[in-house]
């Protein structure tokens, strides 16, 4: 064994030394570059330059090899006694450092160098960090990273022990395991004993390190805000939707007064009557009525009927009770307004158009009170459908009994008219005209008779003279006759009192009749038919589900309102939360 001869240390003045080479790894610094001074010699003093840049998950650098441990180079065959001030490296050295340096800007992780230190072990090297080992097996030309390599790397210890009959080790005379277990080889991890004057890792970080820490500064930062985000969320919550939720759960299960209701249901039907449409059968009645139910339900819910109930059933005194929480109870003496705004949200009806039925629903804090409400209600909704079709039923029949008293009365005055005229004629004027017509074509044909007589008679030679005196006797008489008679028919026919005036009265006053009959059956026939659409028009409310007191409170449903009120808190805290997002946005934009 040779003694390893002291090296003196020098301070070394440059920004980045180099790490050092396996050429002077058992002098335990690197060589200067550079102008250097020497240094007092010390056997426990540290490198004076920075230390090699550690990587992230490697192993401390093994120590130094001992004197005892084969070179890794011809070069290295003459060991330097002496460094003289001003020593310039050799070009070799010059080329490992920068094969460091380039090594280095790599960015191998952790991993990859401690694959490469142990390949470099296993190939008997001694590297003085895990970058010269990299830098030695390149060198050699051996690839570091390769995967076949890594179970090659798993060899038994050197000098183990011989068991159940077997051999001893067969791979103790390898490089890397001579001198026994644990014995001239690197273990990895491994203590540095402190003061021992061996170069340790930088603290410098590689850029892949520097990267990763920051990534990982930045992700710490991001978590830090994200739990403080998410605890100003939780108290927002808490105070602005949860608070509010427990404070209405609690009146709804402690403090708000079981309400019961009253349900029931009515319809509002017609008379069929009778149509002559072929399809009159087949149209529902309940279709008609729309308009009678709507304006039954708009009086329900009215002013009007809430004063009417008040009224009869002292609706404002049972809601001022003091049994009632104050959120549902008026005051002592409440005001019409008042009321009628607990009277909405105590009384509902709806009305259903398909089915025609009204569903009423009453409120009140005491079962039996809800359903003397209800009764009454139904008491008051009858009678509003009576008013309604009432006035139109009265106002069609009276107009019908009217025009039936009208034409009566003209048909009695027609034939008033009529009799007066036949008594003051005393007879028919016609009749006694057509008379007079008729004897004046009687006598015209006698005259003509005796006149051919008498032409026959003055025809003869020597006629008869007391037959033609006789003959013109008849023809004078009878001319005479007719003339009385047409002047008889003249005055009969001309001037005020002529019988043909008389007649032609006569005649009017028998039409005034006729007209005054007509009408007369027409106003009949309306007045049965007024008759008909009022029966018709008749509306009926009929109650198909009657009003029955509950036994059990029906208001509040605790569960359904709180899980409301949350909903309707989170939603405003929604709306909230995106409104100021929203406007926060605009303003930094």
């Amino acid at each position: 064994m040779t003694t390893k001869p002291k090296a003196r240390k020098f301070r070394i003045k440059r920004s980045v030394p180099p790490m050092p080479t396996a050429d002077h790894a058992e002098f335990g610094s690197a060589q200067p570059k550079e102008h250097v001074t020497p240094e007092r010699p010390a056997t426990s003093a540290r490198p004076a330059g920075p230390r090699p840049v550690p990587v992230s998950g490697a192993r401390p650098a093994a120590q130094a090899p001992t004197a005892s441990q084969p070179k890794a180079g011809a070069e290295d065959s003459a060991p330097q006694d002496t460094l003289r001030s001003g020593e310039v490296s050799s070009p070799k050295e010059v080329a490992g450092e920068l094969d460091m340096d380039a090594i280095r800007r790599e960015g191998l992780t952790g991993r990859q160098l401690r694959m490469a230190r142990r390949v470099a072990q296993k190939h008997g090297l001694a590297p003085t960090s895990d970058f010269d080992a990299v830098r030695l097996l390149r060198s050699k030309g051996i690839d570091p990273f390769q995967r076949s390599n890594m179970l090659e790397l798993v060899v038994p210890q050197a000098g183990g022990e011989q068991r159940d009959g077997g051999p001893g080790d067969m791979m103790a005379q390898l490089p890397a395991q001579q001198g026994g277990a644990g014995t001239g080889r690197v273990q990895l991890p491994q203590t540095v004993p402190a003061g021992g004057g061996i170069n340790l890792p930088s603290t410098e970080l590689s850029p892949a390190e520097r990267r990763q820490r920051e990534i990982g500064d930045i992700q710490r930062d991001i978590s830090r805000r994200r739990r403080r985000k998410l605890g100003l969320l939780m108290v927002r919550l808490a105070f602005f939707v949860m608070l509010p939720t427990f404070a209405a759960g609690y009146y709804f299960y402690k403090v708000a007064t079981p309400m019961y209701a009253t349900t029931s249901q009515f319809l509002i039907i017609q008379s069929e009557g009778t149509s002559t449409s072929p399809f009159g059968g087949l149209l529902p009645t309940q279709f008609a009525n729309s308009a009678d139910s709507i304006a039954t339900q708009a009086y329900l819910q009215s002013k009007d009927a809430m004063l009417r109930l008040d009224a009869d059933a002292n609706f404002k005194t049972h809601f001022s009770n003091a049994d009632v929480d104050p959120i549902q109870r008026l005051t002592d003496d409440p005001t019409n307004e008042e009321a009628y705004k607990v009277y909405k949200k105590n009384v509902k009806i709806g009305y259903d158009p398909t089915e025609g039925v009204i569903r009423m629903e009453v409120i009140a804090a005491d079962p039996h009170v809800s359903a003397d409400f209800s009764r009454n209600l139904l008491k008051y909704a009858e009678e509003r459908v009576n008013n309604l079709s009432k006035k139109k039923r009265e106002d069609g029949m009276a107009d019908a009994v009217q025009g039936l008293e009208q034409a009566m009365d003209k048909r009695r005055a027609a034939q008033q008219n009529l009799i007066e005229l036949q008594v003051q004629n005393g007879v028919d004027p016609e009749a006694e005209i057509i008379a007079i017509r008729t004897q004046i074509t009687t006598y015209e044909g006698l005259l003509i008779e005796k006149e051919l007589e008498l032409a026959a008679l003055l025809d003869n030679t020597r006629p008869n003279k007391a037959k033609v005196d006789g003959a013109q006797g008849d023809v004078r008489r009878l001319n005479e006759q007719l003339d009385k008679l047409n002047a008889k028919l003249n005055s009969a026919t001309q001037g005020e009192d002529s019988l043909a005036k008389k007649a032609v009265e006569l005649q009017l006053a028998q039409a005034d009749l006729v007209a005054a009959d007509t009408n007369l059956q027409l106003a009949q026939t309306g007045l049965e038919a007024a008759r008909a659409e009022a029966n018709r028009q008749v509306r009926y409310l009929t109650v198909a589900v009657e009003p029955v007191a509950p036994q059990e409170p029906t208001y509040p449903r605790k569960f359904e309102n709180t899980i409301l009120a949350f909903l309707i808190f989170a939603g405003i805290y929604l709306m909230l939360s995106l409104t100021s997002a929203i406007l926060r946005e605009q303003v930094t934009s």
